[in-house]
């Protein structure tokens, strides 16, 4: 079974963040990127440029403004597994529909953030605070807009191992400029930065033990399913207005995408859930009755280069879709899809830019919840067809 190391990719490949990056969901992480996956042709990119300073996350395109608020949340019937001293602690950022605010904008990260997150994936030459320079869109806690009468669906997001919640901020900003609640968890431990309202900041304790990726997939689960609960009692006190029970999805990427598909296989108060490129460490074990969508990367999702996402799919009993993005690399779902591109340390086979990238990932993850949340209809096939990139694996 997959262990979660800290390998990389070859040198050659690994150039400032991009590549520091890349070491964090290399081949074995729980992200499950196959070696026998055939790169995509090579095509003319542009050379590295320097990083001053990051560009905004692209704009929502939704109608609404857009909250946030943080929350830290402790479930007090658990022991930590990476930290047995200690409860189970998620650190939570929450986006909501939002009244229109002149409240200042959020911050990406915190400088002291940025500065271990660089650290921990052994970046250097760059400013300790490079990624708290990120402009993103979200205003700092102004009244949510009044809910409609059945409440808002609600999207729990769970980011890869050793990525901080903050790297699917763009999904999450999208997803609420059109009507979701979304909610993204730092797992404790399994992210080199995360922030305390106490002040602490702790690190990657679950790195340090190098855990089995269906244990880590099963601890998220166990993550996830404590927040939907806890949100669905008392949405108030994260400053959140009502939500819907019957409208709560989860999208994860990488070991995100496993505990997301874990979650769906083991509780029933999930509704859909969605996989952006990630191993699918409990598949074979029981069916799944309701809708999960695979989304992958142009080799890793391809049929034949994981075997898991072959075994997952016999597992969903309910309506499944399985979508790969031709050009696509592992973190073309996340953020940091810019970083590769301007660095160049993307790899011969991420050939789609990131702005493409970044506008798919979101068109079909916003597709395929409205269309299973919302009932709005087949939006997930018309947004697969608006874009040649997108491979339709359906069988």
């Amino acid at each position: 079974m997959t262990k979660v190391t800290r390998s990389g990719r070859p040198a050659r490949r690994c150039a400032a963040l991009a590549a520091a990056l890349l070491l964090a969901v290399a081949p074995s992480y729980a992200g499950g990127r196959s070696a026998a996956a055939a790169p995509a042709p090579k095509v003319a990119r542009p050379a590295p440029t320097a990083l001053p300073a990051l560009p905004a996350l692209p704009a929502p395109t939704g109608a609404l403004p857009v909250g946030l608020r943080t929350a830290q949340l402790s479930d007090t019937s658990r022991r930590d597994p990476w930290n047995p001293d200690r409860h189970r602690e998620l650190t939570v950022s929450l986006w909501y529909p939002a009244l229109p605010s002149r409240a200042p904008h959020a911050s990406y990260v915190t400088a002291r953030e940025s500065e271990l997150i660089l650290r921990f994936h052994r970046v250097k030459g760059v400013p300790g605070d490079l990624l708290s320079r990120t402009r993103v869109h979200a205003r700092l806690a102004p009244p949510p807009l009044p809910a409609p009468p059945r409440g808002l669906p609600l999207v729990l997001l769970s980011p890869g191992f050793t990525l901080p919640r903050t790297s699917l901020t763009g999904l999450a900003e999208e997803l609420a400029s059109r009507g979701y609640a979304v909610a993204a968890v730092d797992h404790a431990y399994e992210s080199p930065a995360i922030s305390h309202p106490d002040g602490r900041v702790t690190g990657c304790l679950a790195c340090e033990r190098r855990p089995e990726g269906a244990r880590v997939a099963a601890v998220r689960a166990a993550d996830l399913r404590f927040l939907r609960e806890r949100l669905l009692r008392s949405p108030g006190t994260a400053g959140l207005g009502p939500l819907d029970p019957s409208r709560v999805a989860v999208v994860g990427h990488s070991v995100g995408g496993a505990a997301a598909f874990e979650a769906l296989r083991t509780d029933a108060g999930f509704a859909a859930a969605a996989n952006l490129d990630g191993t699918v460490h409990t598949a074979g074990k029981s069916p799944v009755d309701r809708p999960f969508l695979l989304l992958g990367a142009g080799g890793h999702g391809r049929p034949g280069a994981d075997p898991t996402w072959e075994r997952a799919w016999k597992d969903l009993s309910g309506p499944r879709r399985w979508l790969s993005v031709r050009g696509a690399g592992h973190l073309s779902f996340t953020d940091y899809a810019p970083l590769l591109e301007r660095t160049g340390a993307a790899g011969p086979e991420v050939t789609l830019g990131a702005a493409d990238a970044q506008r798919i990932t979101r068109e079909l993850v916003v597709a395929f919840l409205d269309e299973r949340l919302r009932r709005h209809g087949p939006r997930l096939d018309s947004a697969a067809r608006h874009d040649p990139e997108v491979v339709d694996h359906a069988r």
